[in-house]
């Protein structure tokens, strides 16, 4: 049996991940374009090792900050893991929906192009791919990254045919309820050392893709720099993650076939059991 649990930020995956696992003997893959990078744990709100209550988890921890990591090596880590443990029942968790897509669906990569985009201003790059996706998270100084993706053509290669026999399942909130969420979350990412974290990592591995680019990262990064105060940062962070959550529900709608379930976070077992009916009566 494979099951993917996904859903914004916030919104409990990780927990009901463990419950799924346990009760099914299951191994759990990541599916976090943050998490697959060592030592950053407090801003990616990396499950701890103490939470993971002896279940395997792969495609988490495998890079360090200063290497790539694409969706391409994804997919063909993902399938190499589904074709390993095809035996076993196995949990697809977490919120980076193209990452999940590129795992499970007919997606395929078209040979990279290498234009030259010299004549080009940033701002003219940049709103060349905002014509490809108007939610794009690539800041328009960052030149390499915006030529990057205009040369890379992933346009249009995602097929509707699921290649694995899986259980979609989302967790969702309302939107109000979310939002306060995230902005907690922040604020307590702070309170347990992100700027010592992220500080660290700056002075260790300076400013590599991962660090400029996740949300938590690039925020505490520029407030090293100098370029905007501590509570600036902070709002930046909970603003940006309130933003990457309406992304997130934008590709499950538009990308997925997902059977979606509130969140009870006063009674997460009622969540639970809910999620399980679903299941058995799936597996029926």
């Amino acid at each position: 049996m494979l099951i993917c649990l996904t859903g914004p930020t916030g919104v409990g995956k990780t927990k009901l991940s463990i419950m799924l696992a346990h009760k099914y003997n299951a191994i759990i893959i990541g599916a976090d374009a943050t998490q697959v990078y060592r030592e950053l744990n407090i801003g990616s709100a990396k499950i701890k090792e103490e939470e993971k209550e002896g279940i395997e988890h792969f495609l988490i921890d495998i890079k360090n900050p200063d290497e790539d990591y694409s969706v391409f090596d994804y997919q063909k880590d993902v399938r190499k893991l589904l074709e390993k443990y095809k035996d076993r029942n196995v949990i697809i968790c977490g919120g980076t929906g193209l990452y999940i897509t590129a795992a499970l669906y007919d997606y395929r990569f078209s040979e990279r192009n290498n234009n030259d985009y010299s004549k080009y201003s940033n701002e003219e790059l940049y709103n060349m791919c905002k014509e490809y996706d108007s939610s794009l998270d690539i800041h328009v100084n960052n030149r390499r990254r915006l030529e990057n993706y205009l040369n890379k053509k992933n346009k249009e290669k995602i097929s509707p045919q699921l290649l694995y026999d899986t259980i979609f399942i989302g967790l969702t909130t309302n939107r109000e309820v979310l939002y306060k969420k995230i902005n907690k979350r922040v604020e307590e990412m702070f309170d347990e050392g992100l700027i010592k974290e992220v500080s660290n990592l700056y002075k260790k591995y300076g400013e590599t893709r991962i660090l400029n680019s996740a949300i938590g990262y690039k925020e505490v990064i520029s407030y090293l720099k100098g370029e905007i105060d501590l509570a600036e940062a902070k709002k930046l962070i909970q603003k940006n993650s309130r933003h990457y959550a309406k992304r997130q529900y934008t590709w499950f709608n538009n990308k997925m076939h997902i059977k979606f379930f509130e969140t009870n976070f006063q009674d997460f077992n009622k969540t639970y059991e809910e999620v399980i009916n679903y299941i058995e009566k799936r597996e029926d």
